[in-house]
């Protein structure tokens, strides 16, 4: 029985997650045939679990410890239910506990470092503040697609960064940053505001999945108000601007800069999310 309700607390999870939009919290939409399937797939294994059990009940012929049966494993029984236990608390968390949205406060709980700079391992996941999906293809096949980004950017004088096109274009910028020197860009995020930042600077950041949130990062650009202008922590703004490149000491690294012209402060994004497109 354990087992039964174990398959229908799992179905009614992914069931729940999707319906309630929560699912684009934890991986790509672009993969979330992948967890629909696996609704069906847990839904025949419930089907399949409750036909045996009610099968078992029935072929059941005896109620007391005369009947020939081994119970030598009952002692074992903890163990079932100390497995039950650990399978239900996912089931238990992803339906009565509130998912939490990612904000300025895990960049400072982490700590303002970028390993994206650290040049140690070629090999290691960097995901933070310049999207990098290079492990993910071949040397030739990543540097063919970075120059057809940089080839379909260059056309245009300004660009905008949408939800859509957030990840792969921003990762363009930090690819080539000289090229979109003097180009316009529009863009936005929440600000998080680092000590070694003048009271005019901030980072603008979108928190972004390039699969799920296991390789999930924060990932934007940093941007400088006109004198005077002192952004604070998690405000979100959509900004428009002009990029210019500096070198940031703290990551020994050029980098992108957006001069902000104009800048609105608006609410939070109904998905505050933005996810890597393929």
């Amino acid at each position: 029985m354990g087992r039964l309700f174990i398959l229908l607390g799992l179905t009614f999870l992914f069931m729940h997650l999707h319906a309630s939009g929560n699912i684009s919290k934890y991986i790509n939409m672009e993969y979330s045939y992948v967890s629909q399937i696996a609704i069906y797939i847990l839904a025949i294994f419930t089907l399949m679990g409750a036909y045996l059990y009610f099968k078992e009940e029935d072929q059941e012929e005896c109620d007391d410890c005369h009947c020939g049966h081994d119970h030598s494993q009952d002692n074992k029984k903890w163990k079932k239910n100390v497995t039950y236990i650990l399978f239900s608390l996912p089931i238990f968390t992803g339906l009565f506990l509130p998912v939490a949205t990612m904000d300025s406060n895990i960049v400072e709980k982490k700590g303002f470092h970028f390993p994206v700079y650290d040049d140690s391992d070629e090999y290691s996941q960097h995901q933070f503040l310049q999207p990098d999906t290079s492990l993910y293809y071949g040397k030739d096949d990543y540097l063919t697609l970075m120059d057809q980004s940089l080839k379909s950017l260059g056309k245009h004088d300004s660009l905008q960064l949408t939800d859509n096109n957030y990840l792969t274009d921003l990762e363009a910028i930090y690819y080539s940053p000289g090229k979109f020197t003097g180009k316009k860009i529009t863009m936005t995020g929440f600000s998080y505001h680092s000590a070694d930042l003048t009271k005019n600077q901030a980072f603008l950041f979108r928190f972004g999945v390039i699969h799920c949130v296991a390789d999930s990062g924060v990932f934007g650009m940093l941007i400088e108000f006109p004198e005077g202008k002192h952004p604070k922590n998690d405000e979100w703004y959509s900004v428009t601007g002009e990029v210019e490149t500096m070198y940031y000491q703290p990551f020994k690294k050029t980098i992108p800069v957006l001069k902000v012209s104009s800048k609105s402060k608006i609410a939070e994004p109904d998905d505050p999310y933005v996810y890597r497109q393929y």
